[in-house]
């Protein structure tokens, strides 16, 4: 199966307490090798790697803004997991006429033998911070079942006791992300992502653009319109603590 591919599906949010809330949308990602990033705009028109075009991925959206691999492999390094020069494979949304925001950015970090070895979660907040909660997987598993405490501030709307649970179907013709978070009363909020493969092509991308207008502008919005709504609705506000010192949180 071609490792470069585009996944077309939805985002569902349910917020279970202190007051009920949903909020559902359509998402569009690319499933990227960071080590084969450049064949895409050799072939594709409308894609460009750190350059403007109608989709495009830029290397500072990331990581460090350097290196790629060197990024992944030390944050890999630094949670205990060696890595052996597997592919890494980066499932994000590229910027669409110039923006993009990344709530989460997933990257399925391989073995040689091609086994899922670890998942590294890019969190980014609206205040333009970025955590990574690293976790090993466990072998052979087709579902992945991790779990992290929250380290990193994301919404205003949740305090910082709490932790995340995930559960994981890694890409192939379909793939789904979901993430319970909880305190110590139990879940509060349960968060999921499905999508199905489509392959990564220039009609593919136009179709995208259509059927997608302003995609990911649009999550933006939706954060800031759903957290209007969050506070009509009466639900708590937290002050923001500073960001983490350490830039991983490991999970297990």
């Amino acid at each position: 199966m071609e490792p470069q591919a585009l996944y077309r599906g939805h985002v569902l949010h349910r917020r279970l307490r202190p007051r009920g809330h949903v909020l559902r949308y359509r998402v569009f990602h690319l499933l990227i090798d960071i080590d084969r990033i450049d064949e895409l705009p050799a072939r594709l028109r409308l894609f460009s790697r750190n350059r403007f075009n109608l989709f495009a991925f830029h290397d500072a959206d990331h990581g460090d803004g350097n290196n790629l691999r060197n990024h992944a492999e030390s944050l890999l390094r630094s949670a205990g997991i060696e890595p052996d020069g597997g592919p890494i494979r980066l499932l994000t949304m590229p910027r669409l006429l110039g923006y993009a925001f990344n709530p989460l950015s997933t990257w399925f970090c391989h073995s040689a033998d091609g086994a899922v070895r670890a998942v590294i979660y890019e969190v980014s907040n609206t205040f333009g911070e970025r955590h990574n909660y690293v976790i090993e997987a466990k072998p052979d598993a087709q579902t992945l079942h991790q779990f992290a405490p929250k380290r990193f501030h994301v919404s205003p709307f949740l305090p910082m006791a709490m932790s995340y649970a995930f559960r994981v179907v890694p890409p192939g013709e379909k793939l789904a992300i979901g993430i319970t978070v909880s305190d110590n009363d139990g879940p509060i909020l349960a968060a999921i992502h499905t999508g199905r493969r489509a392959e990564l092509t220039d009609r593919a991308l136009l179709h995208t653009a259509v059927t997608y207008p302003l995609a990911t502008l649009k999550v933006t919005l939706a954060i800031h319109w759903e957290a209007l709504k969050l506070w009509m609705k009466g639900v708590p506000l937290f002050r923001k603590p500073p960001p983490p010192e350490n830039i991983l949180t490991v999970g297990e």
